[in-house]
């Protein structure tokens, strides 16, 4: 198996290292593994959708809670503000 030598390693990154394997009950090894495995598997996730066209507000990330009361119908039947507002902007 390979090994990695990281020469000049911060101490107090180390120390938080060490901490950290402790709390999840891991070596500093393992926990060393399990970092760059989460890390080099965020990095293979795709990266999101272009959002050409789109304001910032409508690509926005929902809170889970208003989004399960988006989903469960939440808000929905109503006239949309921003339509409302439009036409008010356009009679003028």
């Amino acid at each position: 198996m390979p090994a990695l030598v990281i020469e000049s390693f911060p101490e107090d990154l180390h120390a938080k290292l060490r901490q950290i394997a402790a709390a999840h009950r891991r070596s500093v090894t393992q926990e060393t593994i399990h970092l760059l495995e989460s890390a080099i598997a965020a990095e293979k996730k795709p990266a999101p959708a272009s959002t050409a066209g789109q304001s910032k507000w409508a690509s926005r990330k929902l809170l889970p809670e208003y989004e399960a009361m988006m989903k469960a119908g939440a808000f929905s039947g109503g006239t949309d503000s921003t339509q409302i507002i439009s036409e008010e902007r356009d009679a003028r």
